[in-house]
């Protein structure tokens, strides 16, 4: 049985407070001659995949407080087909620290969020982002951690919970992986 999140903030554990994490690594991107990495278009098969996130979040009500974005041309575009998608306002910024960064890269900035913030996604790319959701990851079984450990494809979702009242306090190992999804799942039920 697959389980959802299905509210706007992270679920409470025993009363604690929850901070939620959500990672998405780019929709497919093109690969045209002559054009740097960071300047890289989203691809067809990109276009068409990240409003598939943007409307699984949605429908999961799933939307996150604040986003992190790499700024990496193919980041910034799946931001922008996902939160058309997305109820309200969402805050989100431009950090270039995601770009081409390593899991222990990413998880210090994600430690520098403030508190008040609950939930907080960072859309950026491969290998850090599976590496960092790899670190977290509290178990390695369940359908879901099966399906990341197995590959983190271009706009795979990973959306974890953690018992901490503070970012600062998120600790390798303590993320409770609530669901992993792909495009190509997503695309199957249509």
């Amino acid at each position: 049985m697959t389980q959802v999140p299905d509210e706007t903030s992270p679920a409470r554990s025993a009363g604690r407070p929850c901070k939620r994490l959500i990672l998405l690594r780019h929709a497919k991107s093109a690969w045209p001659d002559g054009v740097d990495d960071i300047n890289r278009p989203l691809a067809d098969r990109g276009r068409r995949a990240a409003p598939l996130m943007g409307a699984y979040l949605a429908k999961r009500r799933l939307a996150p407080e604040v986003v992190l974005v790499s700024p990496a041309r193919r980041t910034q575009d799946t931001w922008s087909l996902i939160r058309k998608l997305l109820p309200g306002v969402v805050g989100a910024q431009t950090d270039d620290r995601i770009y081409e960064a390593s899991a222990d890269t990413m998880l210090a900035v994600l430690r520098k969020t403030d508190a008040s913030v609950s939930s907080l996604m960072i859309i950026g790319h491969n290998p850090g982002l599976e590496d960092l959701a790899r670190l977290l990851l509290a178990s390695r079984e369940g359908e879901h951690a099966e399906r990341l450990l197995e590959k983190y494809p271009t706009a795979g979702l990973a959306v974890f919970d953690f018992d901490a009242a503070d970012w600062a306090a998120i600790q390798p190992g303590k993320g409770r992986l609530k669901t992993f999804m792909r495009p190509k799942s997503l695309a199957k039920k249509d």
